[in-house]
């Protein structure tokens, strides 16, 4: 496996784990530990702490976010420099996707470190909470990204059934339905306590 093939396989890495992140945390937001399903988990399975499970897809997740691009550089044949990731716009190739990642990536940074429980405290909880709805924009971004990138950084139309492609496709779709199931309960936890 060459350095081009490692950064695109941590790059899908990066989606599905970004994605698994982002399902905890909608998770999180609901009264789960009452629905039928998680009382039919084994005994050992709900003994795992979603939030502490959620925190570290998030480090895994930034892990993977900021070694995807580096890579790059020990690629001779990418001709990416370190200015490139930082500033895309200069980049050698496909411009306007590598942006897209790199806005992803530094909002993913930003997330991640206003979790830190003294930048919380700063933030307070409902600033905390807005700042972290911006990771549906870092998703949506990271997606867009890993469809419209060229896995050998050309210039070639995408191909929306090439494997790869086809996982960021599938994620996108899978946090599109926890999306709109989300909005669903908390449509129906508000009329519930409405009619209270």
């Amino acid at each position: 496996m060459n350095v081009l093939d490692l950064s695109a396989t941590l790059g899908l890495m990066a989606t599905i784990s970004l994605t698994l992140n982002m399902l905890l945390g909608m998770l999180l937001g609901t009264a789960y530990r009452k629905s039928r399903l998680w009382k039919k988990l084994p005994p050992g399975l709900r003994r795992i702490r979603l939030f502490t499970l959620h925190n570290w897809t998030a480090y895994l997740s930034l892990t993977l976010v900021l070694l995807h691009p580096v890579l790059l550089l020990f690629d001779a044949s990418t001709k990416f420099k370190a200015i490139d990731l930082v500033f895309p716009l200069h980049a050698p190739t496909q411009r306007w996707a590598v942006a897209v990642g790199t806005v992803s990536l530094f909002i993913v940074v930003g997330i991640v470190l206003s979790s830190q429980k003294a930048l919380r405290v700063k933030l307070g909880y409902r600033g905390w909470k807005n700042l972290h709805l911006l990771s549906y924009a870092a998703a949506i971004l990271f997606f867009v990204h890993g469809i419209a990138l060229d896995p050998l950084l050309k210039d070639r139309p995408v191909d929306f059934l090439d494997a790869e492609k086809a996982v960021s496709e599938l994620c996108a779709l899978v946090l599109l339905a926890a999306t709109l199931l989300r909005f669903r309960y908390y449509r129906r936890t508000a009329k519930a306590g409405h009619h209270k």
